[in-house]
């Protein structure tokens, strides 16, 4: 899921070289050259198994498993599991000491009970009324005067200044999470505008940050407080946040309103007020008061590679590597396990079973093959990001990489449809016209072009 906190926190995003779409996706078809499968590609297609990929996806999101958290214990069974597979296949291991697996440390924040906003004299709870955004630059008690600064935005197109003569030096400025009217999301998006009005917030010394929804979000509050009240997971080796970051929080609506209740304005009338470029920001005549404490502590995660060695004697100095992450965002400290079937069980058991038709087969391709199941995905990639950082095959003799992210739209039907999702910035695209149009399929533009989804996952790394 891509968040701007998370944009902010780091890079973080990627994504599926090829999604595929079930065949109720209207299309218009984009005339391919005229082309054929060998003998060899159309047996090694037949080879890959549905009741393969059925069998692993069964095994990878069964209860045992926990949901595959990383730096947790399903995690690790689902690795060892992997492994399993791999060794069974007779794959040559090609992670640290002859093993399978690749060690990367983690370093994971949950938020402690203590966490508390106080609004005058009511308090709020954690996940229903507020959640911290994850910024986290250490526990921090902060309190002040309520000030509302609309957008907090200070720009010449559209021309609005939302911080003109007020002093926020130990204040708590409620800032609604934009885009304002006027401004398109990609444009507030790709502009950096987000992170430069926290950055301006930081230098004015605001005591705390409340975020409150102008109901143009793609996501309600609900969906976000549950991705937010989930554990945060970081690379070990990372640098974390600065210290200097105040508690930024998310409010509901419910909570947003009674952020208004003694300034003389709804929630409603405040948010239509913030649309006008003449807005001025203005005192809320109430205190709040933010606590934030998290409990970090460190934990080991595996990406887990295999090797199947090409036949060529040069060109098997070459790999192509296909990656899909094991990792889900395992069991919650409520206990609630998110099992991850479609996200990405499916993928992984896709990669397992074309280990299986390529170890299956006659004759071995030219190039080396790398199967690599890595992990911490859904936190940014971080698995592929430490494999790529620190690889167990030359890097720069990597031909491709494939990535098989799975979102379940392949399990409805036959696939008829295709998306080649970052195909225009790659030697890829031109084989992949070639084999849509031996499999009599269709190429449709990206039908989701807001969602970026080519930034959003682990092939990402290797671009």
């Amino acid at each position: 899921m891509d968040h701007w906190w998370t944009t902010t926190r780091r890079s973080f995003q990627t994504l599926l070289i090829f999604l595929l779409l079930p065949a109720l996706v209207s299309a218009q078809q984009v005339a391919p050259a005229p082309a054929k499968l060998s003998a060899a590609e159309i047996d090694l297609a037949d080879r890959v198994k549905v009741d393969s990929i059925r069998n692993y996806v069964t095994a990878l999101s069964a209860d045992d498993m926990q949901g595959r958290g990383t730096a947790q214990p399903g995690g690790d069974k689902a690795a060892q599991y992997i492994a399993d597979q791999f060794a069974r296949l007779k794959l040559t291991p090609q992670g640290d000491k002859g093993s399978y697996f690749q060690s990367v440390k983690f370093r994971e924040l949950t938020w402690a009970p203590e966490t508390t906003l106080k609004i005058g004299d009511e308090e709020y709870k954690l996940g229903p009324d507020f959640v911290p955004v994850p910024l986290y630059g250490g526990d921090k008690t902060r309190a002040g005067d309520l000030v509302f600064v609309a957008y907090g935005l200070q720009a010449r197109q559209p021309e609005r200044d939302d911080l003109t003569g007020v002093d926020l030096s130990g204040k708590i400025a409620v800032v609604m999470n934009g885009p304002p009217p006027g401004i398109s999301k990609k444009s507030w998006d790709s502009s950096g505008v987000k992170q430069q009005i926290l950055g301006s917030l930081f230098q004015r010394d605001v005591s705390g940050i409340i975020l409150i929804q102008n109901a143009q979000e793609e996501h309600p509050y609900a969906e976000l407080a549950d991705y937010l009240s989930r554990r945060q997971i970081e690379r070990a080796d990372g640098p974390g946040m600065p210290g200097f970051i105040p508690p930024i929080y998310m409010v509901s609506d419910a909570t947003a309103e009674k952020l208004f209740t003694k300034s003389g304005r709804t929630f409603a009338q405040a948010k239509t007020n913030a649309e006008g470029t003449t807005f001025k920001p203005y005192g809320l005549k109430q205190s709040a008061k933010l606590v934030l404490k998290g409990k970090t502590t460190k934990g080991n995660g595996n990406n887990v590679a295999a090797l199947l060695e090409g036949s060529d004697q040069k060109l098997r100095e070459e790999a192509i590597v296909f990656t899909a992450h094991y990792d889900a965002f395992g069991t919650a400290a409520n206990g609630r396990v998110y099992p991850g079937a479609a996200d990405n069980g499916l993928g992984v058991a896709e990669m397992l079973a074309v280990a299986e038709a390529f170890t299956s087969a006659p004759a071995r391709p030219k190039r080396s093959i790398i199967f690599l199941a890595v992990t911490g995905e859904e936190y940014g990639g971080l698995g592929s990001e430490y494999w790529v950082g620190n690889p167990t095959w030359n890097i720069k003799r990597v031909a491709a990489d494939l990535n098989l992210d799975g979102m379940g739209t392949e399990v409805y039907g036959p696939v008829k449809t295709i998306v080649g999702f970052g195909a225009e910035h790659s030697s890829l695209g031109p084989m992949l016209i070639d084999v849509v149009a031996a499999n009599n399929l269709l190429i449709i533009p990206d039908p989701m072009p807001d969602e970026k989804a080519f930034y959003r996952s682990d092939h990402y790394m290797f671009v």
